[in-house]
């Protein structure tokens, strides 16, 4: 699967301003696949730790931030020689791990010369009192769903995508109505990429709603682990309802959707 931001990691790896990167998007869009597609592709070997399973690796961090000392537990765990050039290392799941966040403010400062590339909740991370943030320290970019050229990709339709980058308007016109029918099925199966590359393998519309429906799930599953339980019941109603609040001509949000009567201060927490 072809994803644009692939180009951008390229060209972070080959800049001379490089700092450690952290990948902001939401869960199930392909941050971890992405990670390790990158490394697979333009490094020799990639470190890879997931903090959420591993809590040897988490105590690594509850010492000191000697960037040394970190590689050296980080190649005994990984069993692999960590090399400045040849290795990118990947922090995932780090909101299991704050002080490995934090870390990524010493490497930049200590040791530049390490690929690091971390993904994660970082609302999870910020939930985490007494730990450091490495404002300006690091790099940002963010990985969306698929978006329609990435889809058209994806189901194995480049030519289509080709001949809309051209603008060729006459061609276009004649393959009008086959990139009607595959945005119609865009807008049902959507851009995550489990439910697009089932799609893509199977043509099965009924086990796309039923990854779509798993997804919607975990994310529901989220807000009792991220905010507190008082607000969770208000939360869930609130998402309940977006569906209606997005049908509506007015896309502003609308309180009285939720009950009759209410007041956007009444949510202003939950939202």
């Amino acid at each position: 699967m072809k994803r644009k931001l692939m180009d951008k990691l390229v060209e972070w790896k080959n800049s001379d301003l490089r700092k450690p990167l952290i990948i902001n998007g939401a869960r199930q869009v392909g941050k971890t696949w992405i990670m390790k597609e990158f490394g697979d592709k333009h490094y020799s070997n990639v470190a890879y730790i997931n903090f959420e399973n591993n809590n040897k690796m988490n105590s690594l961090f509850d010492g000191d931030f000697n960037t040394s000392r970190i590689i050296e537990g980080l190649q005994l765990e990984v069993k692999d020689i960590i090399s400045p050039d040849k290795t990118l290392i990947v922090f995932d799941e780090v909101q299991e791990a704050p002080k490995a966040l934090t870390s990524l403010k010493y490497f930049y400062e200590n040791a530049p010369q390490y690929s690091i590339i971390a993904a994660g909740s970082l609302l999870g991370v910020a939930m985490h009192q007494g730990t450091s943030f490495p404002v300006g320290k690091i790099d940002y970019c963010n990985l969306f769903p698929l978006c329609f050229f990435e889809f058209l990709e994806a189901i194995d339709e480049t030519g289509l995508v080709e001949l809309l980058l051209n603008k060729d308007w006459e061609l276009i016109s004649c393959f009008q109505d086959k990139l009607i029918d595959l945005l119609r099925k865009y807008y049902f199966i959507g851009g995550m990429p489990e439910a697009v590359a089932h799609y893509s393998q199977n043509k099965d519309f009924t086990q796309v709603r039923n990854i779509q429906e798993q997804i919607l799930f975990a994310y529901d599953r989220d807000f009792s682990k991220h905010a507190p339980s008082n607000i969770v019941p208000q939360i869930r109603t609130i998402w309940d309802s977006v569906p209606t609040q997005l049908a509506r001509e007015n896309k502003k949000f609308s309180p009285g959707i939720i009950r009759k009567g209410s007041r956007l201060s009444d949510y202003e927490t939950s939202l």
